[in-house]
C-alpha cells in the first residue's frame, strides 16, 4: 500500500509528489509514518475514556494547517519520530497493557497507508482494541475506503462550512465541500460496517454564525446517524504572523449560551457539551516526556 505514496493524492491537496523519494507536499512528511506521542489520554468523550482512557497516537504532520492547531509542534513543526510497522504494532500493545479502551488516531489523513500497514501489523500481533479515525474532516473518499476495514469510530470534525474562514483559518477554501463529502461517506461506512461516527465542532469566538451553519447542516442531514460533540476549549495560540488573525480570547459565556440555545433551535439532544472552557493551563507541550498534565494523560511512547 505504501506504493500509493509514489505520486501522493492519499488527501484532497493532491500533491502528486513522490514520497518514496523523500519529496513532500503540503503535509510535509515522508513516506515513512513518524509519530510525536503515544499516551493514555483522559480528556476526550466520555464513551472513548471509560475506564481506562483512549490509547491516544499522535502522527506527525497535518494535511490542514489549522492557524490556532494546539497540537502544533506535531501537526506543523516537525515533531516526531519514524516507525516501522511492527513499532507502531508495540505502541498499540503498550496502550493495551496501560488499559487503553481503544486505539485512538490523530490526524493521520495525510499517512493513510502507513497508518493502515501499522493496524494489520497490531492486528497480526492480536491487538483487537476498537480503532478511532480523530481527523480534521479533511479526508479524501478514497482514503477513507481503504480505512473502512480498519476504523471502528470515525471522530470527524467540521471546524466551518464558509470557505472564506476555511481559507483564512485553515488553508483549505474547499474545506467544506470535502468535510461534507467526507462526514455522508463516513455514515455510508457505518451502515455497512457497523462502526459509529461523532462529529466535533469548536465554536470559534467572534465567530457564531460558522457554528450555526454547522449545527443546521448537521440537523439537516445527519442527526439521525451521527452524535454531535460541541467544544469550547479554543484557545490563542500565538506563534506567528497568522495566528495573529485569530481570535485573542475565549468563548465568552454569552456566546456559550446562545450555542446552547441553537441546541435547542435544532433539536439536536444527542451528544457531548463541552463545559466552557477557559484558560491555558491544560495545553499539551511534546517537549515534554508527558505531553499534558497528569490529570489528562499517561505517557506511553516517548521520544526522550
Amino acid at each position: 500500500m505504501i506504493h500509493l505514496y509514489e505520486s501522493c493524492r492519499i488527501c484532497p491537496r493532491n500533491c502528486g509528489v513522490n514520497r518514496l523519494k523523500g519529496e513532500t507536499g503540503f503535509c510535509n512528511e515522508p513516506a515513512q509514518l513518524r509519530i510525536g506521542a503515544a499516551v493514555i489520554h483522559k480528556g476526550e468523550e466520555p464513551p472513548l475514556v471509560g475506564e481506562g482512557g483512549s490509547g491516544t497516537i499522535f502522527i506527525s504532520g497535518c494535511n490542514l494547517g489549522c492557524s490556532f492547531c494546539q497540537n502544533f509542534q506535531v501537526s506543523q513543526e516537525g515533531f516526531g519520530k519514524p516507525i516501522t510497522s511492527q513499532e507502531f504494532a508495540g505502541v498499540c500493545a503498550a496502550l493495551r497493557d496501560k488499559g487503553a479502551e481503544n486505539i485512538n488516531i490523530v490526524t493521520g489523513s495525510h499517512a493513510v497507508p502507513g497508518i493502515i500497514e501499522g493496524l494489520i501489523a497490531a492486528r497480526e500481533a492480536g491487538i483487537t482494541l476498537p480503532v478511532l479515525w480523530n481527523s480534521s474532516g479533511y479526508d479524501s473518499i478514497e482514503a477513507l475506503e481503504l480505512l473502512q476495514n480498519y476504523v471502528d469510530i470515525f471522530l470527524p470534525d467540521i471546524k466551518t462550512l464558509d470557505s472564506i474562514l476555511a481559507q483564512k483559518f485553515f488553508n483549505a477554501p474547499d474545506y467544506p465541500k470535502i468535510v461534507k463529502a467526507a462526514v455522508l461517506k463516513m455514515i455510508e461506512i457505518t451502515k455497512k460496517t457497523k462502526s459509529r461516527i461523532i462529529i466535533r465542532h469548536l465554536i470559534l469566538p467572534g465567530y457564531l454564525e460558522s457554528t450555526r451553519s454547522v449545527l443546521r447542516w448537521f440537523a439537516d442531514n445527519v442527526k439521525d446517524h451521527a452524535l454531535m460533540s460541541l467544544m469550547t476549549q479554543y484557545t490563542p495560540v500565538t506563534r506567528n504572523d497568522k495566528t495573529k488573525l485569530m481570535p485573542n480570547r475565549f468563548v465568552s459565556a454569552d456566546e456559550y449560551e446562545t450555542v446552547l440555545n441553537w441546541l435547542d433551535e435544532f433539536n439536536i439532544e444527542d451528544g457531548f457539551c463541552q463545559e466552557l472552557v477557559t484558560g491555558s493551563a491544560w495545553l499539551p507541550d511534546f517537549n515534554r516526556p508527558n505531553p499534558f498534565s497528569s490529570e489528562l494523560s499517561v505517557p506511553v511512547f516517548k521520544l526522550f
